[in-house]
C-alpha cells in the first residue's frame, strides 16, 4: 500500500468510530431535554428518575467523543495536508464558528446543567439542556455545511496563482441545496439513534429487573415511538436526498444501484445486483422496473444516467487525472461493490430498527408487560442496528464521492500530506487505531456499569424557588 490508501483507511476508521458518538450526543440531549420537561409539566417522579439515568449515559458518550472528535481535526494536517490548503480559505469560516460558537454553548450549558440542579430554577435548568442540543444542532449545520461543500461545491472562486479554492459567498455555501437535504436526514438519524439506544436499554433492564418494570415499560415505549417516527422522517429525507445526489453527483447514484448503461426512460431499482471484479459490467440482477427514476428524478419516466456514459462524461470533462494505485487513469468511477453494499446496509439496517421499534410498541400495548428473554436480545440489537446504519451511511457518502476529495476539483491523491512516508503513515494508522480501541473498551465498561446499575431512587433535586434554600450551598455535581 502506498501513502493515499493508509491515509484513506486512517480517515475511515477515526470517521466512522468518531461518528458513532456524534449521533447518540445529538439525539440523547433532546431526549433528556424531553424528559425533565416531561417531569417538570407531570411531576412525575419516574421522569426525574429517567431523566439522570439517560444524562449519566449521555454524559459517558459526550466525554469519549469530545477526545474523538480532537483526533479528527488533527488528522487532516496529518495526512491531508494539500486538501487542508486546497480548502482552507472556504472551511475556515463554517468550523471556526463551529468550534468558537456551537461547541462552547454546547459546553457551556451542559456545565451548568450537570451543576445547576440545586442552583438554577427548574425551568431554567430544563432550558439549559435545551440550548445544550440546540448547540450540537447548530454544531451538525456547520459541519454538514463544509462535507456538502466537497460533494457540491458552490460559492468560491479557484485563484490559480495559489492553488487554492476561496470563499465568495458565504451564504450559499450555508444553504447549498446538498446541505438543505442532508442536514435533517443526519440529525433525524440522530433521534432515531438515541431513541433506540433508549428504547434497547430499557428492554433489557425491563427484562432482567423486577423492580420498576413500569419505569422502564414507559421508557421503552416512548424510545421505541420515537424511533418510529423519526424513522419515517430519515425515509422521506433519504428520498429527497437521493433526488439531489442524481441532480449533483449522478456518478454515485449510478454506482449505488450498480446502473451500468443509461436508462433514458423507467430505469430499475436494483434490489440484487452480482458484477465483475472489475466493476465494469453486470453480470446478474434483481430488479423491480421504473422505480430508480421515480427515486431518482420523481417520475416513472426520468432519466437516470449509467455508470459506462459517465465515466466517458467525466474522462473528457477533467482529462485523464486521478491515476491513484487504487484507479486506472480516467476512471472517475468509485469502487462500486463498497458503494452498492453500504447503500443497502444503510437501508437494511434502519428498516431492521424501526421493525423492532414497531414491534417493541406492539407486544406493550394496553399495559402489558411480557418477559420473554427474547426481548432482551432485540434491546441489545436495537442500537446497535442503528449504529451499524450509520457508519455504513457515512460509507456511502464518503466512498460514493470517490475518487474525489472536493467533487470535480481535487482527487483524493492530490488531497495526501506530500511529506508524509508510507512509514509514518502506518505508524499514525497503528497508534491512533490502537488508541481507539483502548478508548472502545472503556466506553464499553463505563456504559455497561451504568446501565447494569439501573435507575436511581428518587430524590427530590433542591428547589432554588423553596424559601428555605441556602444559596450559598455548595454545588453539587449529580453524577
Amino acid at each position: 500500500m502506498d501513502v493515499v490508501d493508509i491515509a484513506r483507511i486512517q480517515f475511515g476508521v477515526i470517521t466512522v468510530y468518531h461518528f458513532l458518538f456524534v449521533p447518540l450526543t445529538i439525539g440523547g440531549t433532546a431526549l433528556v431535554a424531553l424528559l425533565e420537561t416531561l417531569w417538570l409539566r407531570t411531576k412525575n417522579p419516574d421522569y426525574l428518575r429517567l431523566t439522570k439515568f439517560f444524562a449519566k449515559l449521555l454524559l459517558i458518550n459526550f466525554a469519549i467523543g469530545v477526545v474523538t472528535g480532537i483526533v479528527q481535526e488533527f488528522q487532516f494536517g496529518m495526512n491531508w495536508s494539500d486538501y487542508s490548503r486546497f480548502v482552507g480559505d472556504v472551511f475556515g469560516a463554517p468550523l471556526a464558528i463551529e468550534g468558537l460558537l456551537a461547541f462552547f454553548l454546547e459546553s457551556t450549558f451542559l456545565g451548568l446543567w450537570i451543576f445547576g440542579w440545586d442552583k438554577l430554577p427548574r425551568g431554567l435548568h430544563n432550558a439549559c439542556m435545551w440550548i445544550v442540543h440546540l448547540g450540537t444542532l447548530a454544531s451538525s449545520w456547520f459541519i454538514l455545511a463544509a462535507n456538502s461543500w466537497m460533494q457540491h461545491p458552490v460559492g468560491y472562486r479557484f485563484n490559480p496563482e495559489s492553488g487554492r479554492a476561496e470563499l465568495t459567498d458565504f451564504a450559499a455555501v450555508m444553504f447549498n441545496k446538498v446541505q438543505l437535504v442532508t442536514f435533517p436526514h443526519v440529525v433525524l438519524a440522530a433521534y432515531m439513534t438515541a431513541a433506540a439506544a433508549m428504547a434497547g436499554v430499557s428492554v433489557w433492564l425491563f427484562v432482567r429487573r423486577s423492580a420498576d418494570r413500569e419505569v422502564y415499560r414507559r421508557s421503552l415505549r416512548l424510545g421505541a415511538a420515537i424511533t418510529l417516527l423519526a424513522g419515517l422522517g430519515v425515509a422521506i429525507t433519504g428520498d429527497l436526498q437521493g433526488k439531489v445526489m442524481t441532480e449533483v453527483q449522478p456518478m454515485k447514484m449510478a454506482a449505488a444501484e450498480g446502473l451500468y448503461e443509461t436508462a433514458d426512460t423507467c430505469a430499475p431499482f436494483s434490489v440484487f445486483t452480482v458484477g465483475t471484479p472489475d466493476g465494469k459490467h453486470e453480470k446478474f440482477a434483481v430488479t423491480v422496473p421504473c422505480l430508480l427514476s421515480f427515486l431518482g428524478t420523481g417520475t416513472f419516466d426520468g432519466k437516470v444516467e449509467g455508470i459506462n456514459d459517465l465515466r466517458e462524461e467525466y474522462r473528457q470533462t477533467y482529462g485523464q487525472d486521478p491515476g491513484a494505485s487504487y484507479y486506472t487513469p480516467g476512471d472517475y468511477t468509485p469502487v462500486i461493490p463498497v458503494t452498492y453494499w453500504s447503500f443497502r446496509f444503510m437501508i437494511t439496517m434502519g428498516s431492521l430498527a424501526a421493525a423492532g421499534s414497531a414491534l417493541l410498541l406492539w407486544v406493550t400495548r394496553r399495559g402489558r408487560a411480557p418477559g420473554a428473554r427474547w426481548l432482551g436480545t432485540l434491546g441489545i440489537g436495537l442500537p446497535l442496528l442503528m449504529l451499524a446504519g450509520n457508519s455504513f451511511g457515512w460509507i456511502f457518502t464518503e466512498m460514493g464521492r470517490q475518487p474525489w476529495a472536493v467533487f470535480g476539483l481535487m482527487t483524493t491523491e492530490r488531497a495526501v500530506s506530500p511529506g508524509v512516508s508510507v512509514a509514518e503513515a502506518a505508524t499514525s494508522l497503528v497508534v491512533l487505531t490502537l488508541l481507539y480501541a483502548v478508548l472502545a473498551v472503556i466506553e464499553v465498561r463505563l456504559l455497561g456499569t451504568a446501565i447494569r446499575k439501573g435507575l436511581a431512587p428518587f430524590e427530590e433535586p433542591p428547589d432554588p424557588g423553596d424559601p428555605e434554600h441556602s444559596d450559598d450551598a455548595p454545588l453539587a455535581f449529580a453524577y
